[in-house]
């Protein structure tokens, strides 16, 4: 079976990164959700895509959609950052018309990563930790990033069901020393592949041949996450034959989960699990359960 992940919750269906989405995603009984971590200048780790207040996203307390100049979310407190209502897509966007089957939540707030791990229980949960190694103002540093979220996930006891992943491949270095026992997962698309001098942290694509699966095993992950137009089988069955699992991002054409499902991934990311769901329905599939991760290798 395969595994579906609801990205953002269910970025397509309810606003990204809400408590609201993630709860769908527990009542569609997917698999497990993915979603991003950053941390507050008072130490909190909260679920936000990106670095800044997203500006076809956040609304101030006046109902004023921010700027390009938004705050950096380190920047400010958690009591700053409940100030934004994150519900409602601007309208008139290119991020509206991309996701206009996406209702509107007035209203919602930036949830804290203690808030979204009670709401998941019991999904599996693919944790992205956004680091970006030509803008290291925009966040932490990787390890202190990586200690914030870890010491979230031990309190929570979810490190048995949680993968760690990023593109920033120095994120994933610091986990292996700081916590051998969560299992990590390698995030690829065309530009870090193309910069992998800058993003594949210590690990060398040249001197694995040029080969991303080659390159992703010598880390010690267990999970490749591929953008799924990258992916083709030649390149699945090498990762498989090494020993990883394969869960391409961000799959929500019907075409491109047909793609995907033919090939044999094991996993899908999608902002519609709703059609994941009538897809696999229609080939007489169902979903992997939760404990997807946990069976997977150390």
């Amino acid at each position: 079976m395969v595994a579906i992940f609801g990205h953002r919750g269910a970025r397509g269906l309810l606003p990204e990164n809400a408590l609201s989405g993630f709860g769908l995603a527990n009542a569609l009984e997917l698999t497990g959700v993915e979603f991003d971590v950053g941390v507050t200048r008072d130490g909190v780790v909260v679920v936000h895509h990106d670095p800044r207040l997203n500006q076809d996203v956040a609304r101030d307390r006046q109902g004023a959609y921010v700027g390009a100049d938004a705050p950096l979310v380190r920047d400010l407190s958690f009591a700053e950052l409940q100030g934004y209502d994150v519900g409602r897509l601007r309208e008139g966007s290119a991020y509206a018309a991309r996701f206009a089957g996406q209702i509107a939540r007035d209203g919602t707030r930036i949830p804290s990563f203690d808030a979204v791990l009670e709401v998941c229980e019991p999904l599996d949960l693919l944790v992205e930790i956004k680091s970006f190694p030509d803008r290291p103002e925009a966040t932490l540093p990787p390890a202190a990033l990586v200690a914030h979220m870890l010491a979230g996930l031990r309190a929570a006891g979810a490190v048995e069901r949680s993968v760690l992943y990023s593109f920033d491949w120095r994120v994933l270095e610091e986990a292996a020393k700081q916590a051998p026992d969560l299992r990590r997962c390698c995030l690829t698309e065309p530009g870090s592949v193309a910069a992998a001098d800058l993003w594949f942290g210590g690990t060398s694509l040249a001197a694995h041949g040029n080969s991303v699966p080659r390159a992703v095993a010598s880390t010690g992950a267990v999970v490749w996450a591929p953008f799924h137009e990258m992916l083709d089988a030649a390149q699945l069955a090498e990762a498989k034959a090494l020993g990883l699992a394969v869960i391409p991002w961000t799959v929500n054409a019907t075409a491109d989960f047909e793609r995907m499902l033919d090939l044999g991934v094991d996993g899908i990311i999608t902002d519609v699990p709703d059609l994941a769901l009538e897809i696999l329905a229609a080939r007489g599939e169902e979903p992997a359960q939760p404990g997807f991760v946990s069976a997977l290798r150390r």
